[in-house]
């Protein structure tokens, strides 16, 4: 477990509340874009408003690494905790855990326990395959995330209903890890089918290992398929080709989490509110409209 401790400069504006504030904040994203974006965003949030924060990353999600995080945040006086991407089983902990410290969910799915502030996966799913049936695409194939990733059911849901709400095939999602690897090896599996003609990657990293079997196979992206990725990372743009992705507004979701939570410590109480962040369908040249059937054989 790490710890990071960020102080605002020597002469701090006063804070909303009367005083500065100290959050402390448990990450517990195991993928390097979202847990890096969800960190800058929280700790610019806590610098525009003169708070202090403290940071600790947890590279194991068990009961007892949880309670260890706890004691210390409590030990450095933590007036509340934003936690980044839980599971909803490490929320149950930390809920029990937290006591009268008022805890946040940032980069989550909707929560009963705790309030939460979320990018909106199911819609930036639809977005994506949506996007890809405009095309003329017949069917849109999906690369899942693990089931106990960030939000993966979000987005298979989003993906999946919009398929049924267009009457057409559904093909069996497949499931990686986030990591390129797993987009590779799934993207071999995927590449020698001259039915698939468009992918839904659930996350940029899988879908920069889809690109490369693809181009190995001699698959053409996007004139023989089409894919989209999600996440909206910087390095997008320079994959090859520069991939159309979902992008998440992990600025806004500091900002609002960090909101969310202060309101909490100031009234002195727990919540349930959920706010929900709109995702952004980016269009780029890994897309394109669908070849004919006898075009696509030939690709």
């Amino acid at each position: 477990m790490s710890t990071l401790e960020y102080a605002p400069s020597s002469a701090p504006r006063p804070a909303p509340s009367g005083r500065a504030r100290t959050i402390g904040v448990l990450s517990l994203d195991r993928t390097a874009y979202g847990k890096a974006a969800a960190l800058t965003s929280i700790q610019r949030a806590t610098r525009d408003r003169d708070h202090f924060v403290s940071i600790l990353s947890i590279p194991a999600r068990d009961r007892g690494s949880l309670r260890r995080a706890v004691a210390r945040l409590r030990r450095l006086g933590v007036d509340g905790i934003l936690v980044v991407a839980p599971q909803r089983g490490a929320i149950e902990v930390l809920d029990k855990l937290s006591g009268d410290i008022p805890v946040v969910a940032v980069a989550s799915g909707r929560q009963e326990l705790v309030s939460a502030v979320a990018i909106d996966h199911y819609s930036g799913a639809v977005a994506a395959t949506r996007h890809l049936l405009e095309l003329g695409h017949r069917t849109v194939f999906h690369i899942a995330g693990p089931p106990d990733g960030q939000d993966p059911g979000r987005r298979l849901a989003g993906w999946r209903d919009t398929l049924v709400a267009a009457g057409v095939e559904i093909p069996l999602p497949m499931v990686g890890d986030w990591s390129p690897g797993a987009g590779y090896e799934l993207g071999c599996r995927l590449a020698p089918r001259t039915d698939v003609t468009a992918i839904f990657v659930a996350n940029d990293q899988m879908a920069l290992g889809v690109l490369r079997a693809l181009h190995e196979a001699r698959r053409r992206v996007p004139r023989g398929v089409s894919v989209v990725g999600f996440g909206g990372g910087p390095e997008g743009e320079f994959f090859s080709p520069p991939l159309t992705t979902v992008r998440e507004d992990y600025a806004e979701l500091g900002r609002r989490g960090l909101e969310l939570l202060l309101t909490e410590v100031d009234v002195g109480r727990h919540a349930s509110a959920n706010d929900t962040i709109p995702a952004e369908l980016i269009v780029r040249a890994s897309t394109a409209p669908a070849r004919s059937r006898t075009l696509r054989a030939l690709v």
